[in-house]
């Protein structure tokens, strides 16, 4: 009996089965998941929004006071800037828009995440900044693709699927020019970050210095170094904050 004739078969199997479980991996982790829920509103805006009236800008990272921070997409208009934050996630969504962290629920387990309103006020701010433009017009939106549903109730600027493209259009009131528009589109492209895989390294390596409470950071109204102080008194009695080292003279403050 020729063994060779036999497990031919099984090397030809496994040499695609292997490939094909690597590519089921991959497209199952956080980092693939976020592309194509990324993609999925870029095509729906391609389809839905008036490139005219709404110019786009994708993966945006900005220069902020402590690293960097990276927005997924930004549509500029005469009636005001969206700022949009997108999450692919399937299950069940419980959150209210105060609460520092949402939860998803898939089947048995239960995931905690990061309030996306309070993640995408950061992009807002980084924005406000480099445009010099009222907050009062620049909007926050949330959009869940993937299948996921809301199992309490959520603002109307957090969204599913095409949803972003309603809320976005229920502005109709003129706030910017033409001319104005596309000169915030120039300063976006020109203040922005190069949108490459070193930009995106050295922004995960800012978020993780970010949640590293031993790393040192500066003061980003003086420069000074920030340290870890606690609170003596009040309701706060006992939790730790970062404080600047130029106490009187700067109170800046963080959260740790």
């Amino acid at each position: 009996m020729d063994v060779g004739l036999i497990l031919r078969p099984l090397i030809d199997s496994l040499f695609w089965l292997i490939p094909a479980a690597l590519l089921i991996g991959l497209l199952k982790s956080p980092w693939a998941k976020g592309q194509i829920g990324e993609l999925l509103v870029r095509l729906f805006a391609h389809w839905q929004l008036d490139k005219q009236t709404y110019r786009r800008l994708h993966n945006v990272t900005l220069n902020t006071p402590d690293g960097t921070t990276q927005i997924d997409h930004v549509f500029l208009s005469p009636y005001g800037i969206f700022v949009l934050e997108t999450k692919n996630m399937s299950g069940w969504i419980f959150g209210s828009e105060k609460q520092a962290q949402w939860t998803q629920k898939l089947y048995k387990r239960t995931f905690k995440f990061q309030n996306p309103l309070r993640q995408n006020y950061k992009h807002l701010k980084a924005l406000e900044a480099t445009l010099g433009v009222s907050p009062e017009h620049l909007h926050s939106v949330i959009t869940f693709v993937g299948g996921s549903t809301f199992k309490t109730e959520v603002p109307a600027n957090v969204t599913q699927g095409i949803g972003f493209i309603r809320y976005i259009q229920s502005f109709q009131q003129q706030v910017f020019s033409e001319s104005e528009v596309d000169a915030m589109l120039h300063t976006l492209h020109t203040g922005r970050r190069a949108p490459t895989l070193a930009t995106h390294r050295e922004h995960l390596q800012n978020l993780k210095r970010r949640s590293d409470p031993t790393a040192e950071r500066q003061c980003p109204k003086c420069g000074s170094a920030l340290l870890i102080r606690t609170m003596k008194s009040g309701a706060k009695a006992g939790q730790q904050f970062w404080g600047c080292s130029g106490f009187p003279k700067c109170r800046t403050m963080q959260n740790l």
